[in-house]
């Protein structure tokens, strides 16, 4: 079981359809919602260390804004090239913060 740590506060969470730069315990994260429903990704991409958080959503995934990798949001699996992959970390609303599960 890991350490519950606060992303943001729900105001500050990104709109539906869009994503934005979070960071908590020194590690940089990718908020993003998907028709409403947050979702936490690593915050870098793996090509070259784009910032996934200053992406777009496009479909289920958010397409980094450097080389246009993608990566779903739900999975954190990549469209190309398929052996890639980014982090997912669990996510939960709790009164007005979002808190995000680190190991």
């Amino acid at each position: 079981m890991g350490q519950w740590v606060r992303l943001c506060s729900r105001a500050q969470a990104p709109q539906p359809g869009t994503v934005a730069e979070a960071e908590a315990a020194g590690k940089l994260f990718c908020l993003g919602n998907l028709n409403g429903e947050l979702h936490a990704l690593n915050g870098i991409c793996p090509h070259r260390g784009g910032p996934l958080g200053q992406g777009v959503i496009a479909g289920e995934s958010v397409v980094c804004p450097w080389h246009s990798w993608s990566f779903n949001l739900k999975t954190g699996q990549a469209e190309y090239p398929v052996k890639q992959q980014v982090r997912v970390y669990p996510l939960k609303l709790e009164d007005d913060e979002v808190l995000v599960e680190l190991e």
